[in-house]
């Protein structure tokens, strides 16, 4: 028993042992990995056991207008999943079952606990694949991908999650559950609400189940690495490279301080006197791989590359990816050595613009007595600037924030986006406002208000 009747009330609707009183627990429970993003005290903790259970919980918070903030491993980088006050946390890790593999028709149906690689893992065994592959592939949910529209290094071919979210099963605010979407490739019968949830980081209702397209299993790449003097380099190399027709499985960019960062952490054999180092690879078919990395090479030595060079070894490939995942860990370890503080920027930028944004970038590290180190997506403008600081010098917090916002200023300044996959949650949440002009704003506001008219949902994130 909890001594609390509406918590009593709520127990005797939910399966044996998924309410959570215990306040350390809830509290474990309260935030995701973002810096600087307000964490309230939740009134429980429920670790949804099945469908049931997220019914239950909704309808309960509607009867009694309590919040409720959906999470799922917590991985996230934008606060989404930080408790309110008086919030009831709504865990759906739990709900992890892979549901349905159809070789056939290339789909499968999963519950939002589902673990990414895992998902890639089982799909092997069917000759199928899911091109979606963020940093976190390996601790990120299904679920929580597609609350964030999640991308990764694949995505410069494949797409991203939205590209491959065919059918939702949601429960919305009071408790409906509801079916979106389709399970067909083509279908036009009414809005795509499907997608409208995509992104949507549990503002508008709690996703239980996932359709998704899939792909036949990729083909093994070639790989090839460019090394740069400097980012500028590097980034018209970007421009210059997909502007020529290609169509790379891979176009990743790293700076000279990320690269040395990753030696510092593991043995990957990359260059040490590194300005910027682009990890490119294709699955094209036959010779065509090794073409397009031959057109890579002559390109970037146009533009300046100190060293280029490629194989089809696999064992090379495995490498220079294990070195690119290694970004989050090596930086990590950096950043504990000089006082924990690491702010993760997100902004997408039009990759014709990448030189520019490189450039001004440089501005902003000088004006400020912070260390930023770039790593990101280079192949779709997507770049994630770390600006790294004291956390116990209250000086270099300040100006850790104060650059962290020139950066998403720079983003919006080059016709780009805050987030182009880490989401807004309660970080970059006062940005959304300048990014979306006032007639998006208010559409926006009228679908929150339409689907979730008590605004219990996930509230001060995002549309809050």
């Amino acid at each position: 028993m909890t001594g609390n009747p509406r918590l009593e009330e709520l127990e005797a609707r939910l399966s044996p042992g998924a309410l959570v009183t215990d306040r350390d627990v809830i509290d474990s429970y309260s935030s995701d990995k973002a810096l600087f993003c307000p964490a309230g005290t939740a009134l429980a903790l429920v670790r949804a056991a099945d469908v049931d259970d997220v019914v239950a919980v909704m309808r309960f918070a509607t009867e009694h207008r309590i919040p409720v903030v959906t999470q799922g491993a917590r991985t996230g980088l934008s606060g989404a999943a930080n408790a309110t006050d008086g919030a009831l946390l709504l865990n759906v890790a739990g709900l992890d079952a892979i549901v349905d593999i159809d070789e056939v028709n290339q789909t499968c149906r999963v519950q939002p606990g589902v673990i990414n690689q895992d998902l890639k893992t089982a799909l092997a065994g069917h000759g199928l694949s899911y091109p979606p592959d963020p940093g976190s592939v390996a601790i990120s949910t299904i679920g929580g991908n597609v609350a964030t529209n999640a991308g990764g290094m694949c995505c410069v071919k494949y797409g991203v999650t939205k590209d491959y979210v065919r059918a939702l099963t949601v429960v919305l605010a009071d408790g409906t559950v509801t079916k979106l979407g389709r399970q067909t490739a083509k279908g036009v019968a009414g809005l795509d609400l499907a997608a409208l949830f995509v992104g949507s980081e549990g503002t508008l209702g709690v996703i239980v189940e996932i359709t998704l397209a899939l792909k036949p299993k990729l083909a093994p790449p070639v790989t090839g690495v460019g090394i740069f003097p400097d980012m500028e380099s590097a980034g018209h190399t970007v421009s210059a490279y997909m502007a020529s027709g290609a169509a790379p499985s891979m176009l990743e960019l790293m700076d000279g301080a990320t690269v040395a960062m990753i030696n510092a952490f593991g043995d990957f054999g990359l260059p040490d006197d590194a300005g910027a180092l682009l990890l490119v690879q294709s699955d094209a078919a036959g010779d065509s791989a090794v073409a397009e990395l031959e057109s890579f090479q002559a390109i970037a030595e146009v533009q300046g590359a100190t060293e280029v060079f490629f194989s089809d070894d696999p064992a090379d490939s495995e490498m220079f990816v294990a070195a690119r995942r290694a970004v989050s860990p090596a930086m990590e370890r950096y950043v504990a050595g000089i006082g924990g503080g690491e702010l993760v920027d997100d902004v997408c930028v039009p990759r014709s613009r990448l030189g520019e944004f490189f450039a001004r970038l440089a501005v902003i590290e000088a004006k400020y007595q912070v260390e930023v180190a770039t790593a990101g997506h280079a192949g779709d403008g997507n770049m994630h600037p770390s600006v790294l600081f004291d956390t116990s010098d209250a000086a270099s917090v300040a100006e850790a924030k104060e650059a962290f916002a020139e950066i998403m200023q720079l983003g919006l300044d080059l016709g780009g986006t805050i987030t182009g996959e880490h989401g807004v949650g309660s970080l970059k949440r006062l940005w959304l406002v300048r990014e979306l002009d006032e007639g998006a704003r208010l559409l926006q506001a009228m679908i929150k208000e339409s689907v979730d008219p008590l605004g219990i949902l996930n509230p001060g994130k995002m549309l809050g």
